[in-house]
């Protein structure tokens, strides 16, 4: 069944109102919904590509994809962005007529829910430089990039929902709200170990300039709380909590080099990381017996796909064939396998081997 397309050129010449009758679009709106809906109108959806200089060179990381990716959005200019926040207020008002209307399956919800989220990702995704812009900010931190720009992204849809372009606001300078939030928030609930509560870490602020007042880095929490104003029992449990954690296996840049934290870590008590022991252990040998754990079958399979006691490695369709089963049958038997043999045992075995 066919149905009518409003074009967007056309909605944006309904809904234009003067700045100072902005008052007036509401009743624009729901009367153009309820024509609309008596004519079994839909919304025209934009293809993405319109928005867009070209297409995307690949790149290596994804920070440096999702830069490229931004770099070839068309962004908004300001007259195009009042167009689209008022076609969002209006496939958003829309939608709620039809929720009232409509049962939770009905192909017309589906549709003013699929306009909306159209109009909205729109919005979004031609101001994603804004993350780019605001994350910059964070740099310092030890926070992943990553996680923070994605933060940032999911504020974008927040700001899309509050935003009210009636108070004559460009829409970068309302996100920009958002997005400091929702950095704030990530480091707040996820810059340690163990979460320390907000009001701990707000103090933490006042704590440091304290100290760089005091010129002390080892001063005690009763000279930081006199100089701070704050409760001597609150900067003892704030400087607790603000202990710093770090992950072991995390890579750490050297003059030398990038290398691990636990490459660095010396036990004086411990033994001489070479024994004798090690020369009574081959590496033949530390296979075999971890084999020895697995099923006749898994075995026959590791040992023909790695050539492990054969002449050489064979492909996936080479042991289906021999097997007589599927390929994607032998895939998963492989994969069943070396999960089974990833154990802190079979590591412990291998190390010796293994730079």
């Amino acid at each position: 069944m066919l149905h009518k397309l409003f074009p967007h050129n056309q909605l944006d010449v309904a809904l234009e109102v003067a700045p100072e009758h902005a008052e007036r679009f509401e009743a624009l709106a729901d009367e153009l919904i309820a024509r609309l809906d008596q004519e079994d109108c839909e919304l025209e959806i934009s293809d993405p590509q319109t928005w867009r200089r070209g297409t995307t060179p690949a790149k290596t990381t994804f920070v440096q994809q999702f830069r490229a990716d931004v770099d070839v959005i068309i962004p908004l200019g300001r007259k195009e962005e009042g167009r689209l926040a008022r076609r969002i207020e209006f496939a958003r008002r829309r939608h709620e007529v039809a929720q009232r209307k409509e049962d939770a399956s009905s192909r017309r919800l589906v549709r003013r829910a699929t306009e909306l989220h159209a109009l909205r990702s729109e919005m979004v995704e031609r101001n994603l430089y804004l993350v780019l812009i605001n994350v910059e900010r964070y740099a310092h931190v030890q926070a992943s990039r990553l996680d923070l720009i994605q933060e940032g992204c999911v504020s974008l849809f927040r700001a899309v929902d509050g935003f009210d372009w009636r108070r004559g606001l460009l829409f970068r300078t309302y996100a920009v709200h958002w997005l400091n939030q929702a950095f704030r928030n990530y480091l707040y609930n996820n810059g340690h170990t163990v979460r320390v509560p907000v009001y701990l870490q707000k103090a933490l602020k006042g704590i440091h300039q304290a100290r760089f007042r005091l010129g002390d880095a080892r001063a005690t929490a009763g000279e930081i709380a006199e100089a701070a104003e704050l409760d001597e029992n609150l900067v003892a449990s704030a400087l607790s909590a603000s202990r710093a954690t770090f992950s072991l296996d995390a890579e750490r840049q050297t003059s030398e080099g990038g290398t691990r934290l636990r490459d660095q870590l010396v036990d004086a008590g411990a033994p001489e990381s070479y024994t004798t022991d090690l020369e009574d252990v081959s590496l033949e040998e530390g296979l075999e017996k971890a084999l020895g754990d697995l099923g006749e079958r898994e075995r026959l399979v590791l040992r023909l796909r790695f050539g492990i006691g054969t002449d050489k490695e064979r492909t996936l369709a080479e042991v289906a064939e021999r097997l007589g089963v599927s390929v994607e049958r032998v895939r998963q038997i492989q994969v069943r396998a070396l999960s089974r043999l990833d154990t802190p045992a079979l590591r412990r075995e291998l190390e010796p081997f293994v730079n």
